[in-house]
């Protein structure tokens, strides 16, 4: 349990319905006797009770109820009250909880009278979850999974989410440290115990073993950053000569107006963002700079941003106008390579043939074939294969099993066994600190259990 009981609001801050406020700490079921001052009602089951400003600055703590009634402070509110008993528990320790009507005046009266009791301190950012963490109920990915879900603004990141804060990560990762776990245990029996009669075979089922998990592991790490990319945002970058249309464009990918429209060239200087929901994949479309030849240095600057920004895009979408006579003028020869060439202003008279899509930013036409198209290209990049569930979401997972896989290839590659079987311990470690468990002493309980040494 821990030493000091936090409170917070745990819902969204602002106007709403209902607000609730929660407490976790030894001292929550002295919250409740002091807002309600009536004892904590049963375990969770809701009742409806009066809030009340504590008595005095010190909260109440330890007053008899019907001595506290004649000094109670003002009612702050009627809410539902819940009481949770640790271990059985969001962080499994004691929990309170105060749903109260969702004004904010309402709210801030309630941490305000917490504040007054005893004992009683306001949480930490993140404070709840890692409670939750040191206390057994939820690992290292199914937190990343929570905040993630939390901040999911479409839906392929809602089940990406989901799926990791429901432990899909994390089983997949307890498999491999079964397994890594067997291996290093055969690889330990084989050195220390070399004198017993061990299986003729050891050596090669640990060789296989290892090699079976480093193909695991490597192929969820040649997965094109999928995870990552599906919690951040697919980058696509919109390049391409001034007056092309690129910030008109954008406000058409929007749906709204979020970047200037101007005939005078070179308009947009810096790097315009919008959020976009593209076939339930978040979509990060960025306008920048049109590409010339600069005339001074704030627009040689915004041109540079604008090839860097397309060099780590995800997709550069490059826009051509279509009446141009050299429609190609001042774009650098290396941003046209892979990237998805439209063509705008097919409205107006073109001195030649244009291939590939093209579209009118200002009448709408092939709009619909430009939003599939990229759909279709983020689909491309960012669906899941058959039979891959699990997704590396955060680059602490990708650099973890970056590390265990180095250490699963060298282990193949050592002459002494005793160097195979530190870089077996090695890479049990990396795959442990994915989600926080990290116990080499499990080794000698395989030891012994499966070989039955020292009976």
């Amino acid at each position: 349990m821990g030493a000091e009981t936090i409170f917070a609001l745990s819902s969204a801050a602002g106007r709403a319905g209902i607000a609730v406020v929660r407490v976790s700490g030894p001292d929550s079921e002295q919250a409740i006797l002091a807002l309600t001052l009536r004892p904590r009602p049963e375990p969770r089951r809701a009742s409806l009770r009066d809030l009340y400003l504590p008595a005095s600055s010190q909260g109440g703590g330890g007053h008899d109820p019907a001595e506290t009634a004649g000094k109670q402070g003002r009612k702050i509110d009627s809410a539902l009250v819940l009481w949770f008993p640790g271990p059985d528990s969001a962080t499994g320790e004691d929990v309170a909880e105060f749903h109260v009507h969702g004004g904010r005046a309402i709210v801030d009266a309630v941490l305000e009278a917490l504040g007054d009791v005893a004992g009683l301190r306001p949480a930490d950012r993140g404070e709840f979850t890692r409670r939750a963490v040191e206390n057994g109920k939820l690992d290292l990915t199914q937190a990343e999974g929570l905040a993630d879900l939390i901040d999911a603004e479409t839906d392929t990141q809602r089940r990406q989410a989901l799926d990791q804060y429901g432990g899909a990560l994390r089983e997949l990762c307890e498999d491999w440290r079964a397994r890594l776990i067997r291996l290093a245990a055969w690889a330990e029996a084989a050195i220390d115990f070399s004198d017993e009669e061990l299986d003729a075979d050891l050596a090669a089922r640990t060789t296989e073993g290892i090699r079976g998990l480093l193909g695991e592991i490597r192929a969820r790490l040649a997965d094109g950053r999928r995870g990552e990319i599906t919690r951040d945002g697919f980058q696509l970058t919109v390049i391409g000569p001034p007056n092309a249309g690129k910030s008109s464009l954008l406000n058409a990918l929007a749906r709204r107006e979020v970047a200037i429209v101007s005939e005078t060239p070179g308009t947009t200087r810096d790097v315009v963002e919008v959020r976009l929901d593209i076939g339930g994949y978040l979509v990060i479309a960025a306008d920048t700079a049109g590409l010339r030849e600069a005339g001074e240095a704030i627009e040689a600057e915004g041109m540079r941003r604008a090839l860097a920004r397309a060099e780590s895009a995800d997709l550069v979408l490059l826009l051509l106008d279509g009446t141009a006579d050299d429609p190609y003028a001042g774009v650098p020869a290396n941003s046209v390579r892979d990237a998805l060439v439209v063509w705008n202003k097919r409205d107006l008279p073109w001195p030649a043939a244009r291939e590939g899509l093209t579209i009118s930013v200002a009448t709408g036409e092939g709009m619909d074939r430009l939003f599939a198209t990229l759909e279709a290209e983020v689909r491309a990049r960012l669906q899941s294969r058959s039979g891959e569930a699990v997704a590396v979401t955060r680059a602490r997972h990708r650099r973890a099993l970056e590390e265990a896989a180095d250490s699963l290839a060298r282990a193949l590659e050592q002459q002494e066994a005793e160097l195979a079987a530190e870089d077996l311990r090695l890479a049990l470690r990396a795959i442990g600190r994915i989600t926080g468990r990290v116990d080499i002493e499990e080794l000698l309980d395989v030891v012994f259990r499966d070989f039955c040494i020292g009976k």
